[in-house]
């Protein structure tokens, strides 16, 4: 069992930049496969990057590939996402989450946090 709990949104404006930092509870959180998500008003929610227990591989969607940082560090069982080059569509929130390696589907979510980009 993992439970995460999500800081670092807040109001920012266009052009610049945030960090997102989801800390985790539980001995296995170095084992678990963690990304973030992020949600629209009225939409469904969506991949944004993630990355591998080990921090080796890395993934992201391609409208913030470029501008967002995935990392983690195991020993303080806290995963990352540096947002820059903020835009005023980046406003959403963020979700984190992870999953065992083993298992397809994130089993474990934050409760999000709010990314308001002003134009």
């Amino acid at each position: 069992q993992v439970a995460l709990v999500e800081s670092g949104g807040g109001l920012v404006q266009a052009g610049g930049s945030l960090r997102l930092s989801c800390a985790a509870s539980g001995r296995t959180f170095s084992s678990y496969f963690m990304g973030w998500f992020r949600q629209f008003p009225g939409k469904e929610r969506e991949f944004v990057a993630s990355i591998s227990w080990r921090g080796s591989r890395t993934s992201y969607a391609a409208s913030v590939k470029g501008r967002f940082t995935i990392s983690r560090d195991n020993a303080k069982n806290t995963v990352y996402l540096q947002m820059n080059s903020l835009k005023s569509e980046d406003t959403a929130t963020y979700y984190c989450a992870g999953r065992p390696i083993a298992v397809e589907e994130y089993l474990y979510w934050g409760q999000g946090t709010q990314v308001t980009v002003s134009s």
